[in-house]
C-alpha cells in the first residue's frame, strides 16, 4: 500500500487549492489535492510541507488530518490518502507536476474530475464545510498569493 498525504490548502475567502496533473504523467488530466508519497519516518503533515515545496515551490503549514481513505487502482496499486488541513505561508507558485491550479469553493468541486483517491476528499469537503472552517482557526492567518503560477518551463525561458 502506498501512503500519500494531500494538502487541503484554504485561502482567506474559503476557497481551496486544487491542481490538475500534467497529461504526460500518471493520472494525467485529473484534478487532485496536491501532495505525494509519505517517506519513511515522515508524518502526513511533514510530507505535505515537503511535497508542496518540491512540486509547487510554496511554503505551507500543515495541521490536523481532515479525512483519509483507501483506493484500489488495480494491478496491486492501493493508495491510502491522508488529507491534512494546510495554510499558505509564502512562495511563488511554480508548477512541476501540474499544468493548472485553481482556487475553488467546496460547492464548485462537483464540476471537476478528481483522481479516484481524491474523490472522497472532495466529497468530505462538500459535505463538511463547517468543520473545515472551524478547524482552520487553529492554523495561522496568512496573506493570499495573488500571482499567476509559473510553469517550470516558463522559468527556463526568462
Amino acid at each position: 500500500m502506498i501512503e500519500v498525504a494531500a494538502a487541503v490548502l484554504e485561502n482567506r475567502e474559503g476557497r481551496i487549492l486544487i491542481a490538475r496533473r500534467r497529461p504526460e504523467i500518471s493520472m494525467g488530466g485529473y484534478w487532485e489535492f496536491p501532495g505525494g508519497k509519505i517517506e519513511s519516518g515522515e508524518t502526513p503533515a511533514q510530507c505535505a510541507v515537503r511535497e508542496l515545496r518540491e512540486e509547487m515551490d510554496i511554503h505551507i503549514e500543515a495541521g490536523p488530518v481532515l479525512c483519509e481513505n483507501t483506493h484500489d487502482y488495480g494491478n496491486g496499486k492501493i493508495v491510502h490518502l491522508i488529507a491534512v488541513q494546510s495554510v499558505l505561508l509564502g512562495g511563488r507558485f511554480t508548477l512541476h507536476d501540474h499544468d493548472e491550479i485553481r482556487w475553488v469553493s467546496a460547492h464548485e468541486m462537483k464540476d471537476f474530475l478528481f483522481a479516484p483517491a481524491d474523490e472522497p476528499v472532495a466529497a468530505f469537503l462538500i459535505h463538511n464545510r463547517e468543520a473545515l472552517s472551524k478547524s482552520n482557526r487553529i492554523l495561522k492567518a496568512v496573506p493570499d498569493m495573488k500571482e499567476k503560477p509559473k510553469h517550470e518551463s516558463d522559468q527556463r525561458d526568462t
